[in-house]
């Protein structure tokens, strides 16, 4: 995505927002990861934060319309370790 690394955009719902009565703040501050969201064409995206997780699949995904999946980066590596 872009911008990455240490110029990337909080999903909004970091320093404990996202446990708090702050839905319309999160989106808000949000809105500039959801666009990097966008603009990327990701299908999946994959997060190491259950703040980040909850944010993006329950309150970015559906305000901004994101059709992507999220998934932890454990789920990544547990699928790909699956032998047929």
């Amino acid at each position: 995505m872009h911008p990455s690394s240490s110029n990337a955009f909080c999903c909004g719902a970091g320093g404990g927002a996202w446990a708090g009565p702050y839905k319309e703040e999160r989106n808000y501050y949000g809105r500039k990861k959801a666009e990097s969201i966008k603009n990327s064409g990701a299908e999946v995206v994959v997060v190491g934060c259950s703040n980040c997780r909850d944010q993006i699949l329950r309150g970015l995904k559906p305000k901004y319309n994101l059709n992507v999946e999220v998934k932890y980066i454990w789920e990544i590596i547990a699928e790909s370790l699956i032998i047929e």
